[in-house]
């Protein structure tokens, strides 16, 4: 006798996951607690812990597949430790039974929605149907999307994992935002030299949202709710070669410089090992890009909903302007900022355009 594990509630409203990687494999033996797989939730990897000890009769899925939540994961032999109710992320992982590589999986992969004509089709042009992202309703897979994937170009994959959820973010913020954008320029000729720039813009957001509070806000336009936010919680855009991740930075507005700074380099090291917490990717008022750093001086930036305003810094460069009566060279940082006109108006987006660079021009 076998008794099902099926992959449980992954909280915040998530209804599947990708497997990233096995910890064990058929013919294992586990102890409450251990890691049993890692997944993939949008831009956090989570260890999913073995709810009982026992032997694992098999294992559901590979590396690579997404399976919904509620789906089969593993199958243990049925003993006498009973389920202990797992949540995801919450149980250290036991010192027993290293991690090893997976082996071929003992039982068929994910549940698949899909048309019987399409499951025809795909068998008939040799695609996996597991590989064919679905557009039909709820994601099932068509006819029509087994026969595109079928004429995939030679180097065409999956998009799988971080880039899934930006695909799926950016979908959305398309679907739904009505965007505008407003520019300026902030001097920073006078900044001290080793300025960390990102800490001034930060500190320079947090000066616009108390100038302007409309923009450090959600709004649930379905409900038609708009939720202005005391707390500055600043999502932070880093790039990395498996997309983008935004980490927050909690209540920046009451943060001292080296709290900035600190926070800013565990988040850094965080994304780029791959440890950030699925926590710290989310709860963010409001956005900051800080693009210049690898070229671009203005832009048109994607507001990410619920969120309702994100600030971009393009890169500084000596220009001449206009001061005290003549003409000057001076560096000076380009900004953009681009609001959903749907809950922020003109004049509350130009108004935290300029105490931002009022902010940032500000000496020391």
């Amino acid at each position: 006798m076998t008794r099902e594990f099926t992959l449980p509630d992954l909280g915040e409203g998530l209804t599947e996951a990708e497997i990233v990687a096995w910890h064990v494999s058929a013919g294992d033996h586990v102890v409450t607690g251990q890691p049993l797989v890692s997944v993939e939730t949008d831009k956090a990897v989570v260890e999913v812990p073995s709810p009982r000890s026992g032997h694992v009769a098999a294992i559901h899925g590979e590396p690579g597949d997404r399976i919904e939540v509620g789906a089969p994961l593993v199958e243990f032999t049925e003993g006498e430790s009973a389920d202990s109710g797992v949540i995801v992320g919450d149980v250290a992982p036991a010192e027993s039974a290293p991690a090893r590589e997976p082996e071929a999986p003992a039982a068929t992969g994910p549940r698949i929605a899909a048309a019987p004509a399409a499951r025809v089709r795909a068998r008939e042009l040799g695609v996996d149907i597991a590989s064919v992202t679905g557009s039909g309703k709820d994601g099932a897979v068509t006819v029509d999307d087994v026969e595109a994937a079928a004429r995939a170009p030679e180097g065409a994959e999956r998009v799988r994992g971080v880039r899934r959820a930006m695909l799926l973010n950016m979908t959305r913020a398309g679907r739904e935002v009505v965007p505008a954008t407003v520019t300026d320029e902030a001097d920073i000729d006078d900044w001290p030299e080793g300025t960390d720039v990102t800490v001034r813009l930060v500190q320079a957001l947090a000066a616009g949202c108390r100038a302007s509070p409309a923009l450090n806000a959600w709004l649930d336009a379905d409900a038609g709710i708009r939720t202005v936010h005391e707390s500055v919680n600043v999502g932070i855009a880093m790039e990395t070669d498996d997309g983008l991740f935004t980490p927050v930075l909690r209540d920046a507005g009451n943060a001292a410089e080296a709290d900035l700074r600190r926070m800013l380099e565990e988040a850094k090291a965080a994304v780029r090992d791959r440890s950030i917490a699925r926590a710290d990717l989310l709860g963010q008022t409001i956005s900051l890009s800080n693009f210049g750093m690898f070229g671009g001086r203005f832009a048109s930036l994607v507001v990410v909903p619920p969120q309702v305003a994100i600030l971009g810094a393009g890169r500084a460069a000596p220009r001449a302007v206009p001061r005290d009566g003549a003409v000057a060279v001076r560096r000076m940082l380009p900004l953009s900022l681009t609001f959903d006109h749907r809950a922020v108006t003109g004049v509350e987006a130009a108004r935290f355009l300029d105490a931002v660079k009022r902010a940032l021009e500000a000496s020391g």
